[in-house]
């Protein structure tokens, strides 16, 4: 369990419990970047059928992607971010707060 500072478990717990996980597109096998855009390096590869947690999301490179076409990327890991135009959220906005 990760605790933050000024935290009780039980906050920690209703938090991570309040974590939506979101499918990629279909037969997608997604990159995520290092960064919220198509110049970061690429860390790893999604499987199609993955889902992934958002923590947060920014702006970054404008992408056409298999959800239409958008500047928003998403968090899903220190260090990972995924063009949302490949992430099932059902909206074209934010679905969750900026990071930062």
């Amino acid at each position: 369990m990760i605790e933050q500072a000024g935290g009780d478990a039980a906050t920690v717990v209703a938090a991570a419990a309040a974590l939506n996980y979101y499918p990629v597109a279909p037969g997608v096998e997604l990159n995520v970047r290092s960064g919220p855009g198509t110049g970061y390096g690429i860390v790893r590869t999604l499987s199609a059928g993955a889902s992934v947690p958002i923590y947060c999301q920014t702006p970054g490179t404008t992408v056409t992607g298999y959800y239409g076409t958008s500047n928003i990327w998403n968090n899903i890991g220190t260090g990972q971010y995924v063009s949302d135009t490949y992430v099932k959220t059902g909206s074209d906005g934010y679905v969750t707060g900026r990071c930062g």
